[in-house]
């Protein structure tokens, strides 16, 4: 499966304070949701270089606030913890915790499709299918589970949406290795 995930943005969608819903790299990470069907309500937009660099920036003080945070926060965004997303964002200079959130989104998006080993952007869909053959390999797998890993990454193929802003991928690949070493690891 999956090798790593953008924390902070798994926490925020998963809290039901990010509006755009975003999750992180899909290239390398585990999800509970079919990949690429949270970016479907996604405005992408071209992102620069000091987006990317207030983006990494603002890791550590974004996951400060949100953790610790109980599972049932996702049902009722707490606004003192909503005010301090929106000055966390402020501080690195995002106009507004909406537009860190789309910054994260488009992020997000382009690293869906990178792979982790070559560093390379191959598409969401070339990911998703090296995940499904992973899975089917598996002979350690549980069959149910395999079977529903495998009903969720198909989910997956069909939910995939592309990247429009070709100029992101090469932004994203750029800043791979800090987008990437800011990631937790998650436990096996």
């Amino acid at each position: 499966m999956r090798k790593f995930m953008t924390g902070l943005a798994l926490a925020i969608c998963a809290l039901g304070f990010a509006p755009s819903a975003i999750l992180g790299p899909g290239a390398a990470f585990a999800q509970t949701e079919p990949p690429g069907s949270v970016f479907a309500g996604l405005k992408q937009a071209p992102l620069t270089e000091a987006q990317i660099k207030q983006y990494l920036a603002a890791q550590k003080d974004m996951e400060a606030v949100l953790s610790g945070l109980p599972p049932e926060a996702a049902d009722k965004p707490d606004p003192k913890i909503t005010a301090k997303l929106e000055a966390v964002a402020k501080k690195y200079h995002f106009a507004s915790y909406d537009d860190f959130n789309s910054v994260a989104g488009n992020i997000a998006l382009v690293l869906e499709g990178v792979d982790p080993q070559t560093k390379k952007y191959v598409g969401a869909e070339v990911m998703l299918k090296q995940q499904i053959a992973e899975v089917q390999a598996d002979k350690k797998m549980p069959p149910a589970d395999k079977k529903g890993a495998l009903a969720e990454l198909n989910a997956g193929l069909k939910a995939i949406v592309p990247v429009q802003i070709t100029a992101n991928i090469d932004l994203v690949l750029k800043h791979f290795d800090e987008l990437a070493a800011d990631e937790p690891q998650p436990n096996k």
